[in-house]
């Protein structure tokens, strides 16, 4: 991986959805070069996916957005607690961190009783000990009119 790519990377990162003439234009490629490049990426796995972020609070059930510090029983091996919890509707990440915690994961609830629910079941199904729930406010991104990455 070169500058170029970075710059690429870094352009995808603010609109996945540009078009291979627009991306060539924006880092001085034609649209053969770029689309080749991305390809190449993808194909390496440095590009792992092209993702939709959906604001919670605009589709037809609008809800919570809730972030989830994870620490798992001393029972509890990584490989099943993600088998689990990649299972759950509302889950939209999970991501193994260092630290205080084993995992941070980004979930939506309907409601209180929705994550509630949520909870309940990482703790008995998923091989969570503890778990430290914050809701998200409002997206600084989105409000300021910047392109949420």
């Amino acid at each position: 991986m070169d500058g170029l790519d970075r710059e690429i990377l870094g352009v995808l990162r603010e609109d996945a959805r540009i078009s291979y003439r627009d991306l060539g234009v924006r880092v001085g490629l034609s649209a053969n070069a770029a689309a080749d490049r991305v390809r190449r990426m993808v194909r390496d796995g440095i590009i792992r996916g092209f993702t939709t972020i959906v604001d919670p609070t605009a589709g037809p059930r609008p809800g919570l957005v809730v972030f989830i510090d994870i620490t798992l029983r001393l029972d509890t091996t990584n490989e099943e607690f993600e088998r689990v919890v990649l299972k759950l509707p509302g889950i939209t990440e999970v991501v193994h961190v260092t630290g205080a915690h084993d995992y941070l994961v980004r979930a939506t609830a309907a409601d209180a009783a929705e994550l509630d629910a949520l909870l309940r079941t990482l703790k008995r199904e998923a091989g969570v000990a503890q778990s430290s729930t914050r809701i998200a406010l409002r997206d600084a991104r989105a409000t300021a009119g910047g392109t949420p990455r």
